[in-house]
């Protein structure tokens, strides 16, 4: 756990505007966790970085009951990577007041990217992330506090499917809610490029700011340096030629 928070620390140092702690893997092909190693992982991490930073902190998770002992110890947002397949995740969030971000998935982790197939994908992405927030709304949780992302990477296919989502992502900012994007070294840029996940921060720049560009409000990102400061830049050019997006 320290060396967790001292990790997330540099991370704040390097630019970080809010830290992102889970305790179960979900790249393709990951296996769950029990409840109990989750809560063991992350509780301590989100516990003790509360106490040292005013940064806030999101809780990696698509369990309810996780995401409520998250909440009571300093977590202020929920990242419900599978959606509300636990029914009672929105319910948690409305109760403490709570940020949510609904992630797009088909599938499961271990087998996701397993011949995923969509007709429109972008359309498909918006109308499954607009029902979730429905949903999310319905439990209480208010508009304003709700984001969402497109899960790139998240039983889609590298190319056939995380492109478009980039390329028109402008459709996904026409639904009002502000968008969040994890491109950080996802295998559509191994894909696209040949690099190995440790070589692909060139290519997760590029994504960063393609996204930026055309609205997203956050991205998610390992090479936090680096991020920052392309996404500063492009930030800067979108406030220039449409400050109606910032």
């Amino acid at each position: 756990a320290e060396a967790a928070i001292d990790h997330a620390l540099a991370l704040v140092s390097e630019g970080a505007d809010w830290l992102d702690i889970g305790g179960e893997s979900t790249r393709p092909g990951s296996r769950p966790v029990s409840e109990a190693e989750e809560r063991e992982r992350v509780l301590p991490v989100i516990e003790g970085l509360a106490k040292r930073t005013e940064t806030p902190i999101s809780i990696d998770t698509r369990r309810a009951a996780v995401a409520a002992s998250a909440l009571a110890v300093g977590a202020r947002i929920v990242n419900a990577v599978l959606g509300l397949r636990d029914g009672e995740l929105a319910s948690v969030c409305a109760e403490h007041g709570a940020t949510l971000v609904l992630n797009h998935i088909r599938g499961e982790p271990a087998s996701m990217q397993h011949d995923p197939v969509y007709g429109d994908v972008v359309r498909e992405v918006r109308d499954e992330l607009l029902a979730e927030a429905a949903r999310a709304q319905r439990a209480g949780v208010a508009r304003e506090r709700i984001w969402l992302d497109p899960g790139l990477g998240f039983g889609k296919h590298p190319l056939r499917h995380n492109l478009p989502l980039l390329g028109r992502f402008d459709e996904l900012v026409a639904t009002g809610y502000p968008i969040l994007v994890g491109a950080s070294r996802k295998q559509f840029i191994g894909a696209l490029t040949g690099a190995g996940v440790s070589e692909r921060l060139p290519g997760s720049l590029a994504a960063a700011v393609a996204a930026v560009l055309a609205g997203a409000r956050a991205v998610r990102a390992h090479d936090v340096a680096a991020t920052r400061q392309a996404v500063d830049v492009a930030c800067a050019i979108r406030s220039a030629c449409a400050p109606e997006l910032n």
